[in-house]
């Protein structure tokens, strides 16, 4: 038997490096690198996400807490969308992707891994990006690191 070992996800399973309330309105109050954040705006941020469906993904957050899109103020819901248009150009430079993926998942019986703050993610897409591992193991294998992805988009927004 071959094994696998990720032991950065230890903190996800076992919940150690879960913040008490919400994970996006702590984020923003961390350093930029210790948070993911890769860009800041006036009304939302772009943050990696921890434990990504592909290499490049991304979400982009409300500094707004509402868990209803249509209760976001519509200052921050321009900035999103413009942040959204500028991350497509970025993703598509930094990785040459097939496709991206844009969406949001509002309420957890949508699929909302974190319901109660609206955010939009993004992530770029190849075809034929699904694998052995996915199909059958349920186990994604990205080629690269989180730190590295940090750096990469960070450079390309700066």
């Amino acid at each position: 038997m071959d094994y696998l070992w990720t032991p950065w996800r230890y903190a996800y399973v076992s919940g150690a490096r879960k913040p008490e309330g919400c994970i996006f309105c702590h984020a923003p109050k961390l350093p930029d690198a210790q948070a993911g954040i890769v860009y800041r705006g006036s009304q939302c941020y772009v943050i990696l996400n921890a434990f990504p469906y592909t290499s490049g993904h991304v979400m982009i957050v409300p500094l707004q807490h509402v868990n209803e899109l249509q209760k976001l103020e519509r200052a921050a819901a321009h900035e999103i969308m413009d942040v959204c248009l500028r991350m497509e150009k970025v993703l598509r430079q930094v990785y040459r992707p097939d496709g991206i993926n844009l969406g949001m998942n509002i309420g957890q019986a949508a699929g909302a891994g974190v319901a109660d703050h609206i955010h939009v993610h993004l992530l770029p897409r190849w075809s034929a990006d699904t694998n052995f591992m996915t199909t059958t193991a349920e186990t994604r294998v990205l080629p690269e690191a989180l730190e590295t992805t940090y750096l990469r988009l960070r450079e390309k927004l700066a």
